[in-house]
């Protein structure tokens, strides 16, 4: 199922709380860049990582599962692989009551794991970036997808 530009923007507007699963400590990772640009527009990122548990990102300690996270958590953002995702999304199920979205990053597929959170009223978003879909939805890609809104190659 793909989202309307309208369900896409709710799902954005209405998330607080967002666990980054597979987050990466290394600025130059998409999974850091997308957290940051995240917990930068107000979101509370939680970063889930278990070979950085107890580090800090963007205020927070990064945890080593989904279970550490606080309850409030209500979007989890999956930068795993396709294979992988199924038990993730269950056990998100099992621990956030209030989850409302299942973000997986672009290239990020599984049908049985969207199923399984959409039996439970979950959305489901997949192979998107929850960066991208905020910069188009919210005017701030420009043209060639940068926001200075100047191209040049001259210094």
């Amino acid at each position: 199922m793909t989202q309307t530009d309208t369900e896409l923007k709710t799902i954005l507007t209405r998330a607080r709380v967002i666990a980054v699963v597979g987050v990466s400590l290394n600025p130059v990772r998409p999974s850091y860049f997308v957290a940051r640009y995240l917990a930068l527009k107000g979101y509370r990122v939680i970063g889930v990582n278990p070979g950085h548990a107890g580090d800090m990102l963007f205020g927070e300690p990064v945890r080593g599962s989904l279970a550490d996270c606080p309850p409030e958590v209500d979007m989890i953002d999956l930068f795993r692989r396709s294979e992988h995702v199924e038990p993730i999304v269950a056990e998100a199920l099992e621990v956030f009551p209030g989850l409302k979205t299942v973000w997986m990053q672009i290239g990020v597929v599984n049908d049985a794991a969207a199923a399984l959170a959409r039996a439970r009223g979950v959305d489901v978003v997949m192979d998107r970036c929850p960066k991208i879909e905020y910069q188009r939805l919210f005017g701030e890609l420009r043209r060639g997808g940068f926001a200075t809104g100047i191209i040049s190659s001259r210094l």
